[in-house]
């Protein structure tokens, strides 16, 4: 494992060195001849560059910067990585430098505008300025999916049997949080049974025996709300708000209705005629997100919780939960598991992710088909070897 130097102050991020500039494009290109000599000249890229940092929030990071991340790329090139493979390579005994190029790694991804931007010459003082404007548009996408979740989960709520009583309303969220029985019930850490009135009182006069952190799962992140010590990772991301929350964020407001996959409203709706087009796209289309992110859920999971919250303003600590812990928790568990069982219960879960929220559409994107060992290609290769 190398070990690399400490990661760079604010100020190192906006006096960028020349020659690490420069060795950061040679990369660049290095890689993008790769790719090219690898599949080939790309097609015509899809309208989803109007989006410019709207994917940032929703499936690279929750908070940090666009410079940030592209400053721990530019810091690997600058300690010998000549492409950005060699970067891969080179580990951190920092866990927040590894999490960060990880970051940086999703960007080059889902952000066709970051990835031009740091494969082109522009000039310092242009990249800054671009990196403000993604910057903005990340932080505006977030913000508008606040928005929309806010009203969403009161209308959810108020559907339920009986009615929360008091009401909950789409436009004032102060009735919310631990001191409404309902959406207390669905924040309340697993750990703490909120069907106790001792806990509920505890809870919402703060006391030291019942922190509310990040280092308790709260209970709309399990099925029915139902936490099993024994097995703790039994139904964990399959809570039915969460799901109805990320099909309002991805797909589209009407698809959270719809108990089947998202594309079985075609087989009971008549086609649409030849001359009739499709005038809207959602989030996942435009972004071109054929299958189920890790971080994508955990977007999803701190956007609902700020949703459930009384809070107005959107923080990154609320009182003591750190939303920015509870989103690197998420994302840890879905994208590094430790073991092989570990990895297959997480490619189960995503499976069942995909099948609820995309359904047949897109199947061998999320579940690709292992052609080689099928018929065809176990007959040829017996073939070749008469």
């Amino acid at each position: 494992m190398a070990s690399l130097s400490p990661s760079p102050s604010q100020s190192d991020n906006n006096d960028i060195h020349p020659l690490v500039a420069l060795k950061r494009r040679i990369a660049a290109l290095e890689e993008e001849n790769a790719d090219l000599r690898v599949r080939g000249l790309p097609g015509k890229k899809c309208e989803s560059d109007v989006y410019y940092g709207r994917p940032i929030r929703r499936l690279v990071c929750l908070t940090e910067r666009v410079e940030d991340l592209a400053a721990e790329f530019d810091r690997r090139i600058g300690l010998g990585a000549t492409n950005e493979s060699d970067a891969d390579t080179m580990d951190s005994n920092d866990p927040d430098e590894n999490r960060r190029y990880r970051s940086f790694k999703k960007l080059m991804i889902w952000c066709p505008s970051a990835r031009k931007l740091l494969r082109s010459s522009a000039e310092h003082e242009v990249l800054a300025f671009a990196y403000s404007k993604l910057n903005e548009s990340s932080d505006g996408a977030r913000g508008d999916d606040s928005a929309g979740l806010k009203c969403a989960v009161a209308d959810w709520l108020m559907e339920g049997t009986p009615a929360p009583n008091p009401a909950i309303h789409k436009r004032d969220k102060s009735g919310r949080g631990f001191y409404h029985d309902v959406t207390g019930r669905l924040m309340c850490p697993v750990d703490y049974d909120w069907s106790n009135p001792t806990v509920r009182a505890s809870i919402r006069d703060y006391h030291p025996d019942f922190h509310i952190t990040a280092c308790s799962w709260p209970s709309f992140l399990y099925k029915d709300g139902c936490y099993d010590p024994q097995n703790p990772t039994k139904d964990l991301f399959k809570g039915e708000l969460l799901v109805k929350a990320f099909k309002r964020v991805f797909t589209s407001p009407s698809s959270t209705d719809e108990e089947q996959p998202v594309d079985s409203v075609a087989r009971s709706t008549p086609r649409r005629n030849s001359g009739e087009r499709r005038t809207r796209r959602d989030v996942s289309t435009l972004l071109n997100m054929r299958s189920i992110q890790p971080r994508a859920i955990a977007y999803v999971s701190v956007q609902l919780r700020f949703a459930l919250l009384s809070s107005g303003s959107w923080r990154i600590i609320d009182d003591e939960f750190n939303n920015q812990e509870f989103y690197d928790n998420i994302v840890d568990y879905l994208e590094l598991p430790p073991t092989p069982e570990a990895a297959k219960e997480v490619d189960d879960l995503l499976l069942w992710w995909n099948q609820g929220v995309f359904g047949r559409k897109y199947v061998s994107d999320y579940r690709p088909q292992q052609a080689n060992q099928m018929s065809v290609a176990m007959t040829l290769a017996k073939q070749r070897r008469l």
